[in-house]
């Protein structure tokens, strides 16, 4: 890993941040698989993963089904992020302070009771909309410990020689379990119901808890943990606000959170209402969606440099393609738009990731990461209700396309304001096919 070039006060903030010598060959796409500790745990979190998956995809099509309402749908998700907006910062605190190891056993033992109850509600027939409420509001009590601790958990499994290639290995996990979670989901939905969906979750969170027991902990690269003081969350404010690797990502995160990430909401309007294709062709839309993630994950972990025009550019990208979906006059050419869609928005989400992390020391990473998951889980809180509102009452068109404009104009905006700060400019050079557009920066 070589070091970053010299930067200027007006280059720092879209500059590289870390560079590597050359790209790597296919076969060591993911060398951070040559950890055994590191092996394990991406081993249960795709299990776990696809089970998520399963359980989110039946969770919304039952509130679909039970209300009639995509508006419901929205509030589901509202219910299961809302704690993350008040209490994330918390869970940032807790990470920093004890065993990250022992607060994953502990969260996923919760999701594992939880699921099972959701289980025996939906197989009993006795399930209700609001016993999913309140069920998915008490998931996102969990996820408030769980997310920071799993991202940190990440650097004391690898390292930080091999950290940028974990997360984008986490984050192709992540999507294969979107393209296959929902699959099977879809197919369970149709033959015997969404509550064995719930089911399997349990199995998969059980079997989470078992590998972590399994690590060999002397191998884990940990930092010593922090003291009780006062002033720790606003220490990880200030020290947030002052890093532009991080404070811009984290400004974009927001827009994508709130416009861009409550997809599951449109997909079910657009499938139930639109296309007509029922639960198999929800789950199919979201499989679709995941393929083009998945490739936008294998794409990060052979990137050679980290940068802030990179998580913008993707962003905007994302934003127009969700617009242009909006005129698809069928389904194969929505879903064709879906993997575009999902290549963009892997690329953001995975440099953004990079960036935060890699830009954090290591002491106060919980808390810098808390405040970053607050911006992407929280603002589905308040995404979830509003393009539910949106699909609702102007139609799934209208909703995706407001989605999409709103995410586009704020990378736009971003996009000029790091621009003149950096003093950049765009080169056109058509003699170059390679790179007939690209970015430079003006000398002083």
């Amino acid at each position: 890993m070589a070091p970053p070039p010299a930067q200027t006060p007006h280059s720092l903030s879209t500059a590289p941040l870390l560079m590597v010598a050359e790209r790597p060959p296919w076969r060591k796409t993911f060398t951070s698989l040559q950890v055994r500790n590191f092996r394990l745990f991406a081993m249960a979190h795709l299990v776990a993963v696809i089970a998520v998956w399963m359980q989110r995809i039946a969770q919304d099509w039952l509130v679909l089904q039970l209300s009639g309402s995509v508006a419901a749908v929205g509030i589901t998700v509202a219910m299961q992020f809302a704690p993350s907006l008040l209490l994330m910062p918390l869970g940032g605190i807790i990470t920093d302070r004890y065993s990250k190891r022992v607060i994953l056993m502990i969260s996923q033992s919760v999701a594992g009771v939880l699921a099972v109850l959701l289980a025996v509600l939906s197989l009993s027939g006795a399930v209700q909309v609001w016993h999913i409420y309140g069920i998915a509001f008490v998931l996102g009590l969990v996820t408030v410990v769980d997310q920071p601790a799993r991202q940190v958990f990440v650097n004391e499994l690898v390292g930080p020689a091999h950290l940028r290639n974990a997360i984008s290995l986490n984050s192709s996990i992540f999507q294969t379990g979107g393209m296959v979670g929902p699959a099977i989901s879809g197919v369970l939905i149709t033959a015997v119901g969404g509550g064995w969906a719930f089911a399997v979750n349990a199995v998969a969170c059980a079997f989470t808890v078992v590998t972590l027991g399994f690590l060999r902990t002397h191998e884990l690269v940990r930092s010593a943990p922090a003291p009780r003081s006062k002033g720790q969350l606003r220490e990880g404010v200030i020290y947030a606000l002052s890093k532009p690797t991080i404070l811009w990502p984290t400004i974009m995160c927001a827009f994508v959170a709130v416009f861009a990430m409550s997809m599951p909401v449109l997909l079910a309007a657009f499938a139930d209402n639109v296309f007509h294709a029922g639960a198999g062709g929800y789950g199919l839309l979201n499989t679709l969606l995941a393929v083009g993630a998945l490739c936008g994950a294998v794409a990060s972990a052979r990137r050679i440099r980290l940068r802030l025009r990179t998580v913008v550019v993707a962003a905007g990208c994302y934003g127009v393609l969700l617009a242009l979906s909006s005129a698809a006059p069928s389904m194969p050419l929505f879903g064709a738009v879906m993997v575009a869609s999902g290549f963009a928005s892997l690329t953001f989400l995975t440099s953004a990731n990079q960036l935060v992390q890699t830009s954090t020391n290591m002491q106060i990473r919980g808390r810098v990461m808390s405040l970053y998951i607050t911006v992407l889980i929280g603002g589905q809180a308040i995404g979830g209700p509003l393009i539910g509102f949106l699909a609702q009452h102007f139609g799934p068109h209208a909703a995706i396309l407001c989605a999409g404009s709103v995410l586009a104009l704020a990378a736009c905006v971003i996009g000029v304001l790091l621009a003149r700060r950096g003093q950049l400019r765009v080169l056109v050079d058509l003699k170059s096919p390679r790179r007939p557009v690209r970015i430079v920066e003006v000398p002083a």
